[in-house]
């Protein structure tokens, strides 16, 4: 074991603050890795804040982690000391299920590993995040950042990228399909780019006129103001999908009136309850669907990497002071950033 330090909270109610912990020594399989960015992600603080009920505390956030390689176990063969490396949202699963086998670790039968808050599979030790300066991960969950992307902007695809351009994928959207992109944070302008390289007519709703500007810098071709009627009313049964990133509960049945007949609303946020309730109608009487998508299994997050370096796709970002991070998980709920913070660890030495 060796000494690590990081940002945590030790309660629902504490802020983010420095700690000191121990990362376990190398096993044979293992990666360690020095961590040079780390994005935030609203996830993040719903953990933090035990607002899902289910933190272990300490709980040190991070699953947006890119960095370099320092070590290697005895029988890892993928990478080699000094390659740049990141680690999303998992970090170990059973590996014998069916999804594991199909490379859909993130819907492991006996439940993946996740980067922190999660019992480590081996010794039940509570895994922490990347708001730290290094951490040790199974080569299997480790993934190649192509050399043309850059660093910081990375590491948001491996959260914010995934969650949407695997549900794009997934439910098939090509060329010609209409699609719009609820909300514009850190998933829907990630959406919006990924939508617009897949040949999709990209339309972004939005209750902030203000965002219609950004939006087209970002690539969508039209912007709905959700708060509109006549707005939501001329959308009318247009679109073929709808990409769901807005993070808080909503109203759902405006949103699938605008949805042709089979079509797909997918949900990527955790809004539970429904509330307003769900009208059966707005699915029923046009075979609509409404499904959800949860980030990606290690292959495709190594393909999402490599699509962003193939057509130049990177997040929009802001560089954080770690020691700014609670100013900015205020800013985060305030909506109040472009599009994702990346904490630069070289600030935990500040």
């Amino acid at each position: 074991m060796y000494t690590a330090i990081g940002y945590a909270a030790q309660s629902a109610t504490a802020p983010l603050a420095p700690m000191t912990f121990e990362r376990r020594a190398l096993r044979p399989d293992d990666v360690a890795i020095e961590i040079l960015y780390c994005g935030v992600c609203h996830s993040d603080i719903h953990q933090a804040r035990n607002e899902w009920g289910i933190a272990v505390y300490p709980l040190m956030p991070g699953h947006e982690i890119v960095g370099r390689v320092t070590a290697v176990g005895a029988n890892v063969s993928r990478y080699n000391v000094g390659d740049n490396v990141g680690v999303g949202c998992m970090v170990d699963s059973c590996q014998h299920c069916e999804a594991c086998r199909s490379d859909l670790e993130q819907y492991c039968q006996e439940g993946p590993t996740m980067t922190y808050a999660t019992a480590d599979r081996i010794d039940g030790s509570n895994t922490m995040g990347g708001y730290s300066n290094s951490i040790v991960v199974s080569e299997r969950f480790v993934l190649r950042i192509p050399a043309s992307l850059d660093l910081p902007g990375a590491a948001p695809i491996l959260c914010a990228g995934i969650t949407t351009y695997s549900p794009l994928k997934h439910y098939g959207v090509k060329a010609g399909d209409r699609v719009g992109i609820l909300g514009m944070g850190g998933l829907g302008h990630m959406g919006i780019k990924f939508a617009k390289a897949m040949g999709a007519e990209v339309t972004l709703f939005t209750r902030s006129p203000s965002k219609a500007e950004e939006a087209r810098k970002q690539g969508a071709d039209h912007v709905i103001v959700s708060t509109d009627p006549a707005q939501m009313q001329a959308a009318s049964e247009h679109f073929d999908f709808l990409l769901d990133t807005i993070p808080v509960q909503h109203d759902l049945n405006p949103y699938l009136q605008t949805l042709k007949f089979d079509g797909v609303h997918i949900l990527v946020g955790l809004i539970e309850p429904v509330d307003p309730a769900l009208h059966a109608a707005n699915l029923v009487l046009k075979r609509r669907v409404l499904g959800g998508s949860l980030i990606g299994g290690i292959a495709e997050t190594q393909e999402v990497l490599e699509y962003c370096a193939e057509h130049g796709i990177r997040c929009d970002i802001e560089m954080l002071d770690i020691r700014h991070i609670n100013e900015a998980y205020s800013r985060m709920i305030a909506g109040d950033v472009k599009y994702r913070f990346v904490i630069d660890m070289a600030t935990l030495k500040g």
